[in-house]
């Protein structure tokens, strides 16, 4: 068994009864895949970049020196990008009629927008609010996953069938 299938199957275990009821499967295995990626890994991924790799240490580029919130994010991006991308390609949004690079890059126009929405939340929540860098980034995925999901659903994954 691929490991998408194993993904999807295990996820499918908890689609059950009163969530069957009210939420389509796509979507529930959509806000899975998002809870995996943006719930557990990103956090997890950003906690040890900011701690003991970044060490709360500004970051000069040589052309501009970046806090150390935003050297962490700019560092678990990637990770977050590929592991997010190949979830909602081959779990949620599987049967896709569109090309692999044709989804490639309209999930990368896709996360551009989440990237600058959640550089904005953290710059708000960081800076101005004086809340700890890990906590305002959990705050920000949240704020941008409705937007993430109908990027997805209507644009980067359409067509995709159940």
């Amino acid at each position: 068994m691929r490991p998408a299938e194993a993904i999807g199957r295990a996820i499918d275990r908890f689609y059950i009864g009163p969530v069957a009821a009210v939420v389509p499967r796509q979507t529930f295995r959509y806000a899975a895949c998002g809870g995996l990626t943006y719930g557990l890994f990103d956090p997890a991924c950003y906690f040890l970049v900011y701690n003991y790799i970044i060490a709360h240490r500004f970051v000069g580029l040589g052309f501009a020196v970046l806090s150390p919130h935003i050297a962490a994010l700019a560092l678990t991006f990637p990770l977050t990008f590929f592991v997010g991308f190949w979830l909602n390609r081959h779990v949620a949004f599987r049967q896709s009629p569109l090309r692999t690079r044709t989804q490639l890059f309209r999930y990368a126009l896709s996360v551009g927008g989440s990237v600058v929405l959640t550089y904005a939340g953290l710059k708000f929540f960081v800076e101005l609010c004086g809340i700890w860098p890990t906590p305002a980034k959990i705050l920000t995925t949240c704020m941008t996953t409705v937007y993430s999901y109908l990027a997805a659903k209507y644009f980067t994954f359409r067509h995709a069938r159940e």
